[in-house]
């Protein structure tokens, strides 16, 4: 419609806003108005673009804000250096069982963005030297690399993190201490069962494995230990959250690699 004449106040603004068609060259036609002489608005739709892009901005520098004040907490307590050059790739697989770990831990990574939307977890169990590490290690590299957060730690180191925020010279509480372990998109604890297993010890890991749960943040566990000892150490509970939403145990049956390529 054509713009219709109307008053205007002493402050330069018009008694009824004056209406016309306009044409955005990218979203076609819409209705333009005019609060103040010679101003009219512009296309609403662009508009809502800028927004949206604006607020996409916006989370983009909240998130690195909170993954930099997060990697200022975790301190050394990320992939040790002997297994930084751990890939999925380069796994030797020469068995079946060996390929289908190898497969589950490709289609884990290839899917992260699908596992981290359901919080699908998994259990490595096996020997020392079976190649757990490896593979874990290679996902936690790979989330990061494309573009997730991602902590590999041993269970003991993590229960000591906590622990140490009870002394009187603590520098971090323990709620933080227990947010840096819930905060990453992707933990996985290392050498769960070979704690002592006390009651504190089995409470903390409940905290953190509970909360990861109920914000659907992936955990992957990595124990020496049978399945059912695994579950023996963490209680049913636990266990059981471990294999919702097609968590799985993948079972490292084969003899120790130790001293040969490939092998962790």
């Amino acid at each position: 419609m054509n713009a219709v004449a109307s008053a205007v106040n002493e402050f330069g603004f018009f008694d009824v806003p004056l209406v016309q068609t306009d044409s955005c060259p990218q979203h076609g036609d819409f209705e333009s108005k005019s609060y103040r002489q010679g101003m009219w608005t512009k296309c609403p739709a662009c508009a809502d673009e800028r927004k949206a892009a604006e607020a996409a901005q916006e989370a983009a520098k909240a998130k690195a804000a909170d993954v930099e004040r997060w990697q200022r907490r975790l301190g050394m307590a990320g992939v040790p250096e002997r297994f930084r050059d751990r890939r999925i790739e380069t796994f030797i697989a020469t068995t079946d069982d060996q390929r289908k770990a190898l497969a589950f831990a490709v289609s884990y990574l290839d899917n992260i963005w699908d596992v981290m939307d359901t919080g699908r977890g998994a259990l490595f169990v096996g020997k020392p030297g079976t190649g757990k590490t490896h593979l874990a290690v290679g996902i936690c590299i790979g989330v990061m690399e494309s573009g997730g957060t991602a902590l590999f730690t041993t269970t003991m180191r993590a229960i000591r993190r906590v622990k140490d925020t009870w002394g009187r010279d603590s520098q971090e509480t323990e709620t933080e201490a227990i947010e840096a372990l819930v905060f990453p998109d992707l933990l996985i604890l290392d050498e769960v069962g070979v704690q002592f297993g006390s009651d504190t010890e089995k409470l903390i890991l409940f905290d953190v494995l509970n909360e990861r749960y109920e914000k659907r943040k992936p955990t992957i566990l990595l124990s020496n230990l049978a399945a059912p000892e695994v579950k023996d150490y963490l209680g049913e509970r636990i266990f059981d959250r471990m294999r919702e939403d097609g968590g799985q145990v993948v079972v490292f049956n084969w003899a120790s690699h130790r001293g040969k390529a490939g092998a962790a």
